[in-house]
């Protein structure tokens, strides 16, 4: 379930901007750079991320096992035709290359989560943007990293029932059906809770935020950050010259 880790990893001590920082950067990047060489190039650092951060591959790969399935059709259905040959191969590189460069963005991202609690990204995004905006931005943040948790175990509880009761033996949509129907429900009734909750608490806008601290690690990785803002804008900047 993707989720804070508790760890003294590296990735655990740098501060939450930083790590905000890098992601801007390496998502530009992927973007800036989508053919094979510059993806090659994101997979090492998307690897040493995962190492510095304490993840394991399988775990992040697990993390997105719903998603993993809509990123392989989109290849498979970008190469088909209605008319011979039938099927292009060759149609399917691009789209390949691209949900190849989502998964890289969404290891990055459960690299992020597992290493950062959710009061410190709250109060980095608040820091990051000023005013108002930022901390309607980082009350945001907090409540999606919170609630994707536990909207994550409803929908494991509703799966794990409907095969108890042999649900599992029912055609694919009705289980769909069944799952996201639960699911909708759930979200709805938690939504409720949280609204009460929030008028009962008298909802801060100005809470007291956490302290930060920028260390020797996080200026290696601003430094990072700006070397990848260079090469992702390198491009644009060549044709100028």
């Amino acid at each position: 379930m993707l989720a804070y880790e508790p760890g003294d990893s590296v990735a655990h001590r740098l501060d939450a901007r930083s790590k905000l920082l890098v992601q801007a950067a390496v998502a530009a990047a992927a973007f800036a750079h989508s053919d094979p060489r510059g993806l090659a190039v994101l997979t090492a650092l998307t690897l040493g991320v995962l190492a510095l951060s304490a993840t394991p591959v399988r775990v992040a790969v697990a993390e997105y096992r719903g998603v993993l399935p809509f990123l392989a059709v989109g290849p498979v259905l970008e190469s088909l035709r209605l008319g011979t040959p039938w099927v292009e191969p060759s149609a399917a590189v691009d789209p390949a290359l691209a949900a190849y460069r989502t998964l890289l963005l969404l290891a990055l991202v459960a690299a992020y989560v597992r290493t950062t609690p959710v009061r410190e990204s709250e109060a980095a995004v608040a820091r990051l943007v000023p005013g108002r905006v930022g901390r309607l931005l980082g009350l945001g943040v907090g409540l999606v990293f919170r609630f994707l948790p536990v909207l994550q175990a409803d929908l494991a509880r509703v799966r794990e029932a409907m095969r108890a009761r042999l649900g599992d033996q029912r055609p694919l949509h009705e289980r769909v059906q069944v799952v996201a129907t639960a699911g909708l429900r759930r979200v709805l009734t938690r939504t409720d809770r949280l609204a009460v909750a929030l008028r009962a608490r008298c909802l801060s806008w100005n809470p007291t935020p956490p302290p930060a601290s920028f260390g020797r690690a996080d200026v290696a990785a601003v430094c990072l950050a700006l070397a990848l803002a260079g090469w992702a804008a390198w491009p644009r900047l060549s044709g100028l010259i």
